[in-house]
């Protein structure tokens, strides 16, 4: 099965603040703001949504096909990507501009505040679906650039193709009748439970009307799982159990891949949801979206020691 994966493409520079930035803030002079911090340190890592879930996907052994715009400073993203299997002939280079990043500071109480640079994420991939073979595709649709979330439903519709709907962060920036419009026809809209909150206020609809637009819906629920909504009722998944945890970041990604790899296998969708739970507990036990790493026999043994036979 081909697999699809559009979304954004970046690299995370993450800094470490030693000291609380409520001590450097004024509130009085908040109209004002003008501050300088010293950090740490900067750790750059692979990131962005298309990357992360194609990346985990590429630990099944899996090929998928990236859509996506990166900018002049894609070379050492291009040979990790490239280097795990994962096809870039729907990336799209612009070299005018950079990739897109996300600039993270956390202080000593996990206090953060990020800035993002959408840099060559502005522009659409305009990505050619003519060869695609329409009866063999799954895609996702996860958040990225704006006109590419926006139509790249439209034309999964037209051309018959199966897709998952993933807006996350990006909700906001859609009307609900746009929300709506993309929505409408998708295999699975998945969300987290204060997304799809966000997505019933937005679009003036209850969880029931949003399934008479899709097939199924998947709400994530961090460390408690996720529960799976189909037309004949509902389940709740656990979360698999963790060694540690290092960071959270990135494991939505990480268990969207291994909902992909379930279906592509051609599992139910609950079969899938506890695959994808075992895909996001690898993830969280690192620190970074893309520094886990598994053997498809590892995986699936702990797939047994977690959920039993699949």
């Amino acid at each position: 099965m081909q697999i699809l994966v559009s979304g954004s493409i970046a690299y995370d520079r993450i800094m470490s603040f030693p000291g609380s930035f409520s001590d450097h803030i004024i509130p009085e002079k908040i109209h004002m703001l003008n501050i300088s911090l010293l950090v740490d340190g900067l750790d750059e890592k692979f990131g962005g949504t298309a990357g992360n879930i194609a990346y985990a996907l590429s630990l099944f052994s899996e090929k998928p096909v990236i859509l996506g715009t990166v900018g002049k400073d894609f070379d050492v993203y291009e040979q990790w990507l490239t280097k795990h299997g994962v096809a870039l002939d729907g990336v799209k280079r612009i070299d005018s501009d950079f990739t897109a990043g996300a600039y993270i500071t956390t202080d000593k109480s996990n206090n953060q505040i990020t800035w993002f640079n959408l840099g060559a994420m502005k522009y659409s991939c305009d990505y050619d679906f003519s060869a695609v073979d329409t009866e063999n595709t799954l895609a996702i649709v996860s958040p990225g650039n704006l006109d590419d979330m926006q139509n790249f439903p439209e034309t999964y519709r037209q051309k018959g193709i199966s897709f998952i709907f993933d807006p996350g962060q990006n909700i906001p920036a859609f009307s609900g009748e746009q929300l709506l419009g993309m929505i409408k026809g998708c295999k699975i809209l998945v969300a987290n439970d204060y997304e799809l909150e966000m997505i019933m206020k937005s679009t003036e609809k209850t969880r029931a009307e949003l399934m008479e637009l899709c097939e199924s819906i998947i709400v994530t629920l961090g460390e408690k799982g996720c529960l799976v909504v189909e037309k004949d009722g509902e389940t709740a998944v656990p979360a698999a159990k963790a060694s540690v945890v290092e960071d959270p970041t990135g494991a939505g990604d990480a268990f969207r891949a291994g909902l992909i790899k379930g279906l592509s296998l051609g599992k139910t969708l609950v079969e899938s949801a506890h695959i994808g739970a075992v895909s996001a507990v690898y993830c969280v036990e690192k620190l970074g979206t893309q520094e886990h790493s598994y053997t498809e026999d590892e995986f699936w043994a702990r797939y047994k020691s977690s959920f039993g036979e699949i």
